[in-house]
Parts: C-alpha cells; structure tokens; sequence
C-alpha cells in the first residue's frame, strides 16, 4: 500500500520502508550478512560488483603495469528494512563491514517511494 500523504511505501504492520546499499569487500560479506540475519529485512539481494573509490589513487601508483586500470572486486548487498528497525540494522551493516583500512565500501541508504 502506497502512503500519498508521505509518499513512502508502507508495510504490512503500516511502517515506512528505506533501502540500505552496502558495497563492501567480499571476504567481509558473509560476515554482514551474518550480523543482518536476523533483522527484520523486508527483502534483499546479493551481487558481485566491480569498482573503485579513493583507493584509486593508489591503483594510479602502477600506472603502467596491469593494475592501472582495475576495479576491484566488491559484494553488493542490497536490503529493503521497516522504518522502525532501519538504525539498528545500518549500526549492525556497519559494524559488520568496516576494517577500517581504505577501500572497506560504502553504504547508502534511502527511503522508498514504492514497495511491492
């Protein structure tokens, strides 16, 4: 059922639901999604992706041996979550996640204008 008034998508129970996108390094996915397992998840996918972020200017440093135009390989997981459990699942995301070494990923999140 679609919310016109907030223009978010509601759930069963009646909640908002937001996307949270986490590209992270692919021998720490399984560990994400370990911390996220029993999180109330609406749905979700897993994609192996290909890419680079700030890391790149390190990548630069090999310029001309076959590392200089790599992307690295990433896993992409992509999980739709109630409002009212989308903080708790992005602090158990992050924590899963970071190393914090460069190169560790990214997360985004949004609200959903439409679930179905």
């Amino acid at each position: 059922m679609f919310c016109s008034v907030h223009g978010h998508q509601k759930t069963a129970v009646g909640n908002r639901v937001k996307q949270i996108i986490a590209v992270v390094r692919p021998h720490l996915a399984e560990t994400v999604l370990e911390a996220i397992k029993r999180a109330p998840l609406e749905a979700i996918t897993v994609s192996e992706v290909k890419g680079y972020g700030r890391q790149k200017s390190y990548l630069d440093e090999y310029q001309d041996t076959e590392f200089s135009e790599a992307f690295l390989p990433k896993v992409e997981i992509m999980m739709w979550v109630d409002d009212s459990r989308y903080e708790e699942t992005l602090d158990k995301v992050v924590t899963a996640a970071r190393s914090g070494r460069i190169g560790d990923g990214k997360v985004f999140t949004m609200p959903i204008a439409s679930f179905q």
